[in-house]
C-alpha cells in the first residue's frame, strides 16, 4: 500500500475517532439535572441547604436547575408537594424535601448534602430522570440502590433505617438511663413491697401490669407531645437552643442531686408529695377483694404518681425528642423509635416486677442508689446537652454518638470513684458519703430553783 494511502487512512480514522468523542462531550454536556426544593422562610435547615444549592448553581451554571417552592408563606405550594410525596410513596414530616430523578431527601445534614451532591454529579455524568416526570405519571418510580441497602426489619420493631443508626442507639442508652430514675422505682419498689403482703400472685400480677401499663401509656403520650410541639416549631433555631440549655441546666440539677441531695432545687418527688402516695396505695390495698375496684385504685394510682414524676422525669424525653428533631427525623422514624423506647424504659421495671412476683420478695431503694442513679443521668444530660448546643450533627453519626455516650459514663465512673473510693481516705466524705449536718434542737430553759 503506498504511504499517502496509509497517512489518509490514519488520518480518517483519527478524524471520525475524534468526531465520535466530541459528540459524546456534547452529549454528555447537553444533561440537564432538574432538583425540586420545597422548603419555608425561617427554617434554618432549609436555609443551610439553600446556600449549598447555590454554591451548586454557580458551578454547574444553567444546566443545573433548581425548582423551588416556598411553603410557609405560600401555602398554595403545599398541594404541589402532597403530588410528589404521593408519587413518590411517602408522607413528608418535615422540610426541607428535595427530589432528583427517582430519590428524595426529608431534612438537610452533612450527610444528606453529600448525598445530594454525589446524586447531582451523577446526573451530569449519566443523565436523570426529571422528578416532575414521575409525579406526572410519565416515568415509573424505580428506588434508589442505596435506600434499599439502609432499611432492615427487626423483629418486634419493624422496618429501622440504618442510615439513622446513631439515633438507634441513642435511644436504647437514653431509655435505659431514663428507666432507672429513683423516683419511678421509689414508687414502684414501695407498691410491690405492700402487693408482696397480700400474698397473691394473681393480685400482684394484675395490679403490677395495670399500673406498669399505664405509667407507660402517659409517659408515651407525654414524649409524643413533646416531639409533636418541637416537630412544629423546630425552624426557630432559638427553640432548639433554648430546649438545649433548659436540658443542660436540668442535668447539672441532677448532678447537684449527687452531691446535695434534696437540698435547694432538686428534681426528685417532694417529702410532701409522698403522703399522698402513701394513701393511694392504701386504697389499691384495701380494695383488693374487689377485682374491678382494684384495677380502678390502681390506674388512679398510676395517673397519680406520673403527674408527680413528672418534674422527675421530664428531662429525657425533652433531650431525646430534641434530638430526634434537630436530626430530621420523620414520623414513621420516631413511632418506632418511641416503641423501642418505652420496651427499654420499662425493662427495669418489669425484671423488679418479675423477680418479686417469683419470690414473693421486694426491698425498697436507698438512698445512696438514687444518688448514683442521679450521678449518671445529670452527667448523660449535660454531656448531651452540650453536644446538641456545639453541633447536633454530630448526634447523626454512629462512632460520635458513641464517644458522646463513653465520655458521660467515663466522667461519671471517674466522679464517683473519687468521690466514694478515693477522698473518704483522705477524710473528704461527698456525694452519698457526706454527713449531713444534724439538726440543731432548740436550747431548753431550766427553771431555778429557790
Amino acid at each position: 500500500m503506498p504511504e499517502n494511502n496509509r497517512f489518509r487512512i490514519f488520518f480518517i480514522f483519527l478524524f471520525l475517532f475524534l468526531l465520535l468523542t466530541a459528540a459524546n462531550v456534547v452529549h454528555a454536556a447537553d444533561y440537564i439535572v432538574d432538583l425540586y426544593f420545597f422548603h419555608g422562610n425561617g427554617c434554618p435547615h432549609c436555609a443551610e441547604e439553600k446556600i449549598f444549592l447555590d454554591a451548586m448553581a454557580e458551578k454547574y451554571g444553567d444546566q443545573f436547575v433548581v425548582h423551588g417552592y416556598e411553603l410557609w408563606d405560600h401555602p398554595e405550594n403545599a398541594p404541589i408537594l402532597e403530588s410528589f410525596a404521593a408519587a413518590f410513596e411517602f408522607e413528608p414530616s418535615g422540610i426541607p424535601v428535595t427530589f432528583i430523578g427517582n430519590q428524595y431527601w426529608v431534612g438537610f445534614n452533612e450527610e444528606k448534602k453529600a448525598e445530594i451532591e454525589a446524586a447531582i454529579a451523577k446526573g451530569f455524568a449519566e443523565g436523570v430522570v426529571d422528578a416532575q416526570q414521575i409525579v406526572d405519571g410519565v416515568e415509573t418510580v424505580t428506588p434508589a440502590v442505596m435506600e434499599k441497602e439502609t432499611k432492615i426489619t427487626v423483629p418486634l420493631i419493624g422496618q429501622v433505617d440504618l442510615s439513622q443508626q446513631s439515633l438507634l442507639v441513642s435511644t436504647i442508652i437514653i431509655g435505659l438511663v431514663d428507666g432507672v430514675n429513683p423516683c419511678s422505682l421509689w414508687v414502684l419498689t414501695m407498691l410491690l413491697a405492700m402487693i408482696v403482703h397480700t400474698n397473691s400472685r394473681k393480685k400482684m400480677v394484675i395490679i403490677g401490669l395495670v399500673f406498669l401499663s399505664v405509667s407507660a401509656a402517659v409517659y408515651a403520650l407525654f414524649i409524643s407531645g413533646v416531639f409533636t410541639l418541637l416537630s412544629y416549631i423546630s425552624y426557630m433555631q432559638w427553640i432548639q437552643v433554648a430546649v438545649a440549655i433548659l436540658t443542660l441546666i436540668l442535668g447539672a440539677i441532677n448532678l447537684k442531686d449527687y452531691f446535695f441531695y434534696k437540698e435547694g432545687v432538686t428534681l426528685t418527688i417532694a417529702d410532701d408529695k409522698k403522703p399522698g402516695l402513701y394513701q393511694k396505695i392504701r386504697n389499691v390495698m384495701n380494695k383488693s377483694e374487689n377485682l374491678w375496684a382494684m384495677i380502678g385504685a390502681t390506674i388512679v394510682l398510676a395517673l397519680g404518681v406520673s403527674l408527680v414524676e413528672f418534674s422527675c422525669t421530664a428531662a429525657f424525653p425533652v433531650v431525646w425528642s430534641n434530638l430526634l428533631v434537630s436530626n430530621d427525623a420523620s414520623q414513621s422514624t420516631f413511632i418506632l423509635l418511641l416503641l423501642l423506647y418505652m420496651l427499654i424504659y420499662q425493662l427495669d421495671e418489669l425484671v423488679i416486677f418479675g423477680f418479686a412476683l417469683i419470690t414473693m420478695k421486694s426491698s425498697r431503694m436507698q438512698e445512696k442508689h438514687g444518688q448514683i442513679l442521679k450521678l449518671f443521668s445529670g452527667c448523660l444530660m449535660v454531656i448531651l446537652s452540650l453536644a446538641m448546643l456545639i453541633n447536633p450533627a454530630m448526634m447523626n453519626n454512629l462512632s460520635s454518638t458513641l464517644l458522646v455516650f463513653g465520655t458521660a459514663l467515663l466522667v461519671t465512673l471517674v466522679i464517683y470513684l473519687l468521690s466514694d473510693k478515693i477522698l473518704p481516705k483522705f477524710g473528704i466524705n461527698i456525694g452519698h458519703n457526706r454527713v449531713k449536718p444534724a439538726a440543731k434542737s432548740k436550747p431548753h430553759n431550766k427553771r431555778k430553783s429557790n
